[in-house]
């Protein structure tokens, strides 16, 4: 169990998917123009990586890796060129039943993804989380709090640079810092502020 709480804190803070490996960027920068579109990305990256990570697992060592139909008699068979393209579809289906369900129960929170929700599908950092699972051959445990870390730091960064644009919404900047710019110099700084936890875990 501490092996899986520290590879949650590590999935979250030491290796943040929009802060520490500059995966996601787009969608971090354009939804957390305010905190309501910023804590429902949040809330959308948490579930679709916690669903799809440990279901590519599932692919992966199922059909995928090599080895995995040796029940079958055939013990060479090496599908993991395809895992790509599996697990960009095993991604695109779970945006889209969550794009469904959040049409059907929560329609503000889907009009405010707008056009960015089935942009989700081909979103860099979903998609890194299940190659990493791959990468590190993790367990099925160990992917389930993989993903559900990975989302979670990527929620905590987006929503916290939410509240930082919408209180610097109203501050007196340069014209050339106005917008995007102020969200690119606030990342930098946020990304400084989660590269303190990298050292502290080297250090332990």
């Amino acid at each position: 169990m501490t092996g899986l709480w520290a590879l949650f804190l590590s999935a979250a803070f030491v290796d943040n998917m929009p802060l520490t490996l500059f995966l996601g960027l787009c969608t971090f920068l354009a939804l957390s123009k305010r905190p309501e579109s910023a804590i429902g990305l949040g809330i959308a990256m948490t579930g679709v990586l916690g669903v799809t990570v440990p279901l590519n697992w599932l692919i992966y060592q199922g059909v995928l890796a090599p080895g995995a139909w040796t029940w079958a008699g055939m013990p060479d068979l090496d599908l993991s060129y395809l895992s790509l393209i599996a697990f960009i579809g095993v991604i695109a289906a779970t945006v889209q039943v969550l794009e469904m369900l959040l049409d059907r129960f929560f329609p503000a929170v889907h009009a405010a993804f707008g056009v960015f929700l089935p942009l989700l599908t081909v979103q860099c950092a979903i998609l890194a989380g299940s190659l990493f699972m791959v990468d590190r051959a993790y367990t099925l445990a160990e992917s389930a709090v993989f993903g559900l870390g990975s989302g979670l730091g990527f929620a905590v960064a987006v929503v916290m640079l939410g509240a930082l644009r919408t209180r610097l919404a109203y501050a007196d900047l340069p014209a050339g810092l106005r917008g995007l710019g102020i969200a690119f110099v606030m990342t930098g700084l946020m990304s400084l502020g989660f590269a303190s936890f990298a050292q502290m875990a080297v250090s332990q």
